[in-house]
């Protein structure tokens, strides 16, 4: 049976899933109002809202309003096959639809005078907030108070850590290229939807020249911004912690990071 602390579990979880309700009935139908059922990305599913083929187009709706990330409300009629009706009951329903995706995480790897800003900021953005790094006492709440979890391992581990989803936002303010370079095999081949490092250019290039010796592919490095944020001529850590979290939050948002005078009013 399909409640909704189940729904709370999964969402604790990480994971995404869309909520099918019948919220309203007519006539004779397969469930009543109140049935639910909880569909995943893949199309697995658990409760029911009547199976079938209704039940199966309900599952598609859903699988839709996940990647959108929109509700919406379907109706069916349960009479004629031969019109495209899903049924023969001869009634009725309308099926609610709600995704609900997992919460958006930024997960900050060095916990220096950088990563530091980039935390208090996401916290004040409602971002869950995860510190990572390896070295003793960096990751810790007397260190960065406003951070929700903690942990002081290499960059390496946190897959194993972490459930990191589509909308887990990575941001690398390491102290150097080495730790980049040990850690970052770990995460590109995740479902993370931005991994970003911090530093110059060049930086960057040393990074991925030594990554190329390793082995890695280039298509998987394609997938680091680096240098990250947006180019505000941030100097103070303050600064380029809203220029990184400027640049999160457009993508997010699917903004344009134009600025508001330029872009041509309705």
């Amino acid at each position: 049976m399909v409640d909704f602390s189940r729904v709370a579990e999964l969402q604790a979880l990480g994971k995404e899933i869309a909520l099918c309700v019948i919220v309203k009935t007519t006539g004779s139908t397969p469930r009543r109002a109140g049935a639910k059922m909880i569909v995943f990305p893949d199309g697995q599913f658990e409760g029911t809202v009547g199976g079938g083929e209704m039940e199966s187009l309900v599952i598609k709706e859903a699988i839709k309003a996940i990647e959108s990330g929109q509700s919406t409300t379907v109706e069916y009629q349960m009479t004629d096959p031969h019109r495209g009706d899903p049924g023969v009951c001869g009634g009725q329903l309308e099926v609610y639809v709600e995704p609900i995706v997992a919460k958006q995480t930024l997960v900050v790897v060095g916990a220096g005078h950088v990563g530091k800003a980039v935390v208090e900021l996401a916290h004040w953005l409602d971002f869950q907030v995860i510190v990572l790094d390896d070295r003793d006492g960096f990751a810790n709440a007397e260190s960065v108070p406003d951070a929700d979890e903690y942990f002081s391992i290499p960059l390496s581990q946190l897959p194993n850590k972490v459930n990191i989803h589509r909308n887990t936002f990575i941001v690398l303010s390491t102290r150097g290229v080495d730790v980049d370079v040990e850690g970052l095999p770990a995460i590109l081949e995740s479902e993370a939807g931005y991994i970003g490092v911090i530093g110059s250019k060049r930086r960057w290039k040393t990074t991925e020249e030594k990554l190329l010796e390793k082995g890695i592919s280039k298509e998987l490095l394609n997938r680091v911004v680096s240098p990250m944020g947006l180019e505000i001529d941030a100097e103070t850590p303050e600064e380029i912690a809203l220029s990184i979290l400027a640049e999160i939050v457009m993508l997010r948002r699917g903004g344009d990071g134009k600025r508001m005078t330029r872009v041509e009013k309705e």
